[in-house]
C-alpha cells in the first residue's frame, strides 16, 4: 500500500509544473509581466489553502481514501482544462486554483492513509519516503513537460501529463482498501476543531518553522526556471542544457537530501538539523542571486547545492509533527500545518515577481534581490525552532 501511495503521488503531479516549466514561454505568449507570473505560479497554493482544512480535516471523520480518489480526478481535469481552454490570465488562475484543491485532496490525505496504516519506529521513515515522492513527481513534471513542449508544443505537453492523476486514481482504487466503518457525513464538514492543534505550542512552532520553508521552497521551484532562461540570455548563448532540465536535476537531487536531513534528524535532533539546513539555505540563495553571470558550471552547481539545501528539512518537520500529534486530531493537525505551510508557498512564489517588477524587470540586481527575498523567512523559521 505505501509503495502504490508513493507511485500515485508522484503520477498525480505530472501537471505539477504546468506553469512554472512553461512561464518563460507563456509570458510571453500571453503578455504577462512577472507579477502577474507570479499569482499564476501562487494561486495554486491558494487553491491549496483553502481546501486543505477541509479535506485533510475530513480524513478524521470520513474515509481518506473517497477524499483522495475524488482530488485526483479533479487535478487530471484541471490539466485538461489548462491544456485546452487557457488563454491567458483568468484562465490560467481558475486552472491552477483547481489543480491545487486536487493536490490539497491528495497530498495529505494520502500522509493520513499511509500514517493511520504504519505507526511505531518505522513511521518516521515511510513518511519520509512519502514526502520525498512528492519531490520525484515535481522533478519529472518539469522533465517532461519541458521536453514535451519542444515536441508537441506546450499545450500537447499540458495534455500528456493529464494522464497521470488519472492512472494514479486506477491504480489508488486497486491497491489501496476502503475503510468500510467509515460512511461519508456531511456533518464532519462542521466537525473540524483547530483548537486543539492551535493551543499545541509544539506543534505550532513546527508548523511555523515549516511555512518558512515552504515561502523558499516553492518560490525555488516556481522561479528556478525563469531565472535559468533570463541567465541564458544574459550570456547571449544556448545553454548545453534546457532549463527544464537542469530544474528537474535539481529538484531530483533535493530527493537523497530530504530522506538524509531526516535520517539526521532522527539522530542528531530536529531543532539542530533544521537550525543548520536554514541558516545554509539563507546563505546560498544568496549566492545563487549572485551566480546569474558565472559560467553555466558554476551557476548548475550553485543551484544544485540550493536544491540540496531547501529540501533537507522538509520530511524532518512533516515527520516530527506527525509523530508528535495527538491521534485524535491528526487529521487536523495536518491540515493546519499543510494549510499555513501553502499559504507560505503562495507568499514566497507572489513575492519574487512582485520584487523583479518593482526593481524595473528582469536584471541581475533585481534577480539577486528576489533570490535574497526567497531566502529571508529562514530567519524567523530558525528563531520558531530554536524554541522548541
Amino acid at each position: 500500500m505505501v509503495l502504490a501511495l508513493c507511485a500515485a503521488e508522484i503520477l498525480t503531479l505530472a501537471a505539477f509544473a504546468m506553469f512554472p516549466a512553461l512561464q518563460p514561454l507563456l509570458r510571453i505568449e500571453w503578455g504577462l509581466s512577472n507579477t502577474a507570473a507570479g499569482w499564476i505560479s501562487g494561486i495554486y497554493y491558494v487553491g491549496y489553502t483553502l481546501a486543505v482544512p477541509v479535506l485533510t480535516g475530513l480524513t478524521d471523520h470520513v474515509d481518506p481514501r473517497r477524499v483522495w480518489l475524488a482530488s485526483a480526478a479533479l487535478t487530471a481535469v484541471a490539466a485538461l482544462l489548462f491544456a485546452t481552454v487557457a488563454d491567458g490570465l483568468t484562465g490560467a488562475l481558475v486552472c491552477q486554483v483547481l489543480a491545487g484543491i486536487g493536490l490539497a485532496g491528495t497530498y495529505m490525505p494520502g500522509l493520513k492513509l499511509l500514517a493511520d496504516a504504519v505507526e511505531g519506529p518505522r513511521q518516521a521513515r515511510l513518511v519520509a519516503f512519502y514526502t520525498t515522492s512528492f519531490t520525484i513527481g515535481s522533478a519529472l513534471s518539469f522533465y517532461m513537460l519541458g521536453a514535451l513542449a519542444d515536441a508537441v508544443g506546450w499545450r500537447g505537453a499540458v495534455l500528456a501529463a493529464a494522464a497521470g492523476p488519472a492512472i494514479a486514481v486506477a491504480i489508488v482504487a486497486a491497491a489501496v482498501p476502503a475503510h468500510a466503518s467509515r460512511r461519508f457525513a456531511w456533518s464532519a464538514l462542521w466537525a473540524l476543531d483547530f483548537r486543539p492543534v492551535l493551543r499545541a505550542g509544539h506543534s505550532m512552532r513546527i508548523i511555523g518553522t515549516y511555512a518558512a520553508h515552504m515561502w523558499e521552497l516553492f518560490a525555488y521551484r516556481a522561479w528556478l526556471v525563469p531565472y535559468l532562461v533570463f541567465t541564458e540570455r544574459l550570456r547571449g548563448s544556448p545553454d548545453p542544457v534546457r532549463p527544464t532540465t537542469v530544474a528537474a536535476f535539481v529538484l531530483l537531487i533535493g530527493v537523497g537530501s530530504s530522506i538524509f536531513g531526516n535520517e539526521l534528524s532522527v539522530r542528531f535532533g530536529r531543532r539542530t538539523v533544521v537550525t543548520t539546513v536554514m541558516a545554509a539555505g539563507l546563505v546560498l540563495s544568496v549566492l545563487v542571486g549572485l551566480a546569474s553571470q558565472s559560467a553555466w558550471p558554476v551557476l548548475v552547481v550553485a543551484c544544485g547545492l540550493y536544491g540540496v539545501i531547501v529540501t533537507a528539512d522538509s520530511a524532518a518537520l512533516t515527520s516530527g509533527l506527525i509523530a508528535t500529534a495527538a491521534p485524535q486530531v491528526r487529521g487536523a493537525t495536518m491540515a493546519l500545518h499543510s494549510m499555513i505551510g501553502f499559504a507560505g508557498a503562495f507568499g514566497g512564489s507572489l513575492a519574487v515577481g512582485a520584487v523583479l517588477d518593482a526593481m524595473g524587470g528582469q536584471s541581475a540586481h533585481s534577480w539577486l534581490i528576489a533570490f535574497a527575498v526567497m531566502g529571508l523567512p529562514a530567519i524567523a523559521g530558525i528563531f520558531m525552532i530554536r524554541r522548541d
